[in-house]
């Protein structure tokens, strides 16, 4: 596992290196002391892991996330002194909040669980590698032939299923019961009667009362889901 360490302070990112040597599997990729330049590093050394401190100069860390986000790598691992931006941190996608003076065995556990959800990623890539790669669209008069991996969801209207996708919206040929049956979990969740989505194209799942959760995917795009289904989403895109 391939860990960037982000934070202002020089003094934070050495005690960050020396307690990543005491964590086996784990190696420091690179460390970045603002905002801007997490962002570069990100790019450039291509981390499995940030762990991102909140006040940074240029672009804080919940900037920098929302930004990393479009892709599902690097995940996040807030390290900071403030407590108050868990919630926002955690809406965001963040693997594990972890509060200065990070101990040893809390790191640990936090790289334990980025550990899972980076093998759940593999083996849903794995499985999106083996299932059918595109799908027939319509357009207009136009036929499109639609990768997959840009479809952000299936949604039944009156007139048929609507294809939205990071190229655009379309119209399928098919019932969303068919389209379902061709394109099983995990990469596809029904999220309800109506919605079929693309956990891939998961950022954030947010609580809207005791029962009902907000999904946000890429575009903008969201879908309201029970606690349950909720759960089932946050488990298969390895949150």
């Amino acid at each position: 596992m391939r860990v960037l360490i982000a934070d202002d302070e020089p003094i934070a990112r050495q005690v960050l290196r020396e307690l990543l040597e005491e964590c086996p599997g784990v190696e420091v990729a690179g460390e970045a002391a603002t905002g801007l330049e997490t962002l570069q590093q990100a790019e450039r050394l291509d981390p499995d892991v940030v762990l991102l401190d909140i006040h940074m100069p240029q672009s804080d860390g919940l900037e920098v996330a929302r930004r990393l986000r479009p892709l599902p790598l690097p995940l996040i691992i807030y390290v900071t002194a403030y407590e108050q931006h868990a919630l926002a941190a955690f809406e965001a996608g963040a693997v594990d909040y972890l509060l200065k003076p990070v101990r040893l065995e809390r790191l640990r556990a936090a790289l334990e669980k980025a550990r899972r959800q980076l093998e759940g990623l593999r083996a849903a890539r794995t499985h999106a590698a083996q299932a059918p790669q595109r799908i027939a669209a319509r357009a207009g008069d136009e036929i499109f032939l639609i990768d997959t991996g840009d479809i952000i969801a299936f949604r039944a209207a009156r007139s048929g299923v609507e294809i939205l996708a990071t190229s655009g919206r379309y119209h399928a040929a098919h019932s969303l019961k068919a389209i379902e049956e061709r394109f099983p979990p995990p990469q596809f969740r029904r999220i309800h009667r109506a919605f079929l989505v693309n956990t891939a194209h998961l950022r954030s799942i947010a609580p809207l009362s005791s029962r009902r959760y907000l999904l946000r995917l890429t575009g903008g795009i969201e879908a309201v889901v029970s606690k349950r289904m909720a759960g089932v989403i946050r488990e298969t895109a390895v949150w």
